[in-house]
């Protein structure tokens, strides 16, 4: 099985949906296919017996899901990365660009150019994407996120002067 999971945000990622039903038509894709969408225009992918759609899902249903996927294609999203990268799963990661209206900017392609590094793959063609179905990368073995939390960096980088501070986590 192959989970795609676009996000909960209020804007849609059709371009993702479109790719899944090309790549389907193909016959890339001839395996059963989860699809967690959000806002995304899914009416292309009904009728698609192989194509179960969601627009949201539990957190406990998602790990579940990933657990039963021989492959994750995911939204560029730090929590799902997050997660994905905790359960060494095989995963790549679509980020939602601006510029086709998928979010308010560009950063999740900014966190996927940072995690590259990790060995996690962000693609942002089919071509790519087409490539990445037919040989998945290996399950994830390494550690991201192993840094100071953001507020704990920003402390050290920049004590505060005569004034307490108390963080509720």
């Amino acid at each position: 099985m192959i989970l795609m999971t676009l996000g909960t945000i209020s804007f849609p990622f059709d371009r993702a949906v479109l790719w899944l039903k090309i790549l389907i038509e193909r016959g890339v894709i001839s395996e059963s296919v989860f699809l967690q969408y959000g806002t995304s225009d899914v009416s292309i992918l009904k009728g698609m017996s192989s194509v179960t759609l969601e627009p949201t899902i539990t957190a406990q249903e998602l790990v579940k899901l990933v657990d039963a996927s021989r492959l994750v294609i995911s939204h560029a999203g730090q929590g799902s990365t997050k997660m994905l990268a905790a359960k060494g799963a095989s995963f790549v990661i679509l980020p939602r660009l601006k510029r086709y209206g998928e979010h308010v900017d560009d950063h999740q392609l900014l966190f996927a150019r940072s995690v590259a590094k990790f060995g996690i793959k962000s693609f942002l063609s089919l071509d790519e994407l087409e490539k990445a179905i037919v040989e998945p990368p290996p399950y994830f073995q390494e550690k991201i996120f192993a840094y100071p939390r953001l507020t704990d960096y920003l402390l050290t980088q920049y004590p505060p002067k005569n004034k307490t501070i108390q963080l509720v986590s």
